[in-house]
């Protein structure tokens, strides 16, 4: 029986798209015993929903192992490549340049001090 789908869930479009971006089974390594869809599909879940992870339904695969994935594709660049391929494809299909030639920095986003607020200026304590 198929599983309940939620508005979270990727549609068959925007998951081929994914597809590819998304690393596969690792040769040599255990298979895997839920689709990769499902995963992805739990972390936008997880993700859109700000739940935290042991608030995930059933319908999912084990938070658990939800958590895992995200970790090791936050720690092996998958996302950051995700992000990039995104843009790229975004900005291609806007007509622009797939990199972006100029970055704006204004000064609340430009760190100034180690110690910010008061605590930058107050005096030593006798």
């Amino acid at each position: 029986m198929p599983r309940r789908r939620y508005p979270t869930d990727l549609t068959d479009q925007q998951w081929a798209i994914l597809e590819p971006l998304v690393p596969a089974v690792k040769p040599g390594g255990r298979p895997r015993t839920h689709p990769r869809r499902e995963i992805v599909d739990a972390l936008l879940y997880v993700l859109r929903g700000g739940i935290s992870w042991r608030s995930l339904p059933h319908e999912y695969p084990p938070w658990q192992t939800v958590y895992d994935y995200f970790r090791q594709w936050r720690d092996d660049g998958t996302w950051e490549h995700v992000n990039t391929v995104l843009r790229e494809r975004l900005r291609i299909k806007l007509g622009r340049a797939p990199q972006p030639s100029a970055a704006i920095i204004d000064s609340q986003s430009v760190r100034t001090t180690e110690k910010g607020g008061s605590a930058a200026t107050t005096g030593a304590r006798k």
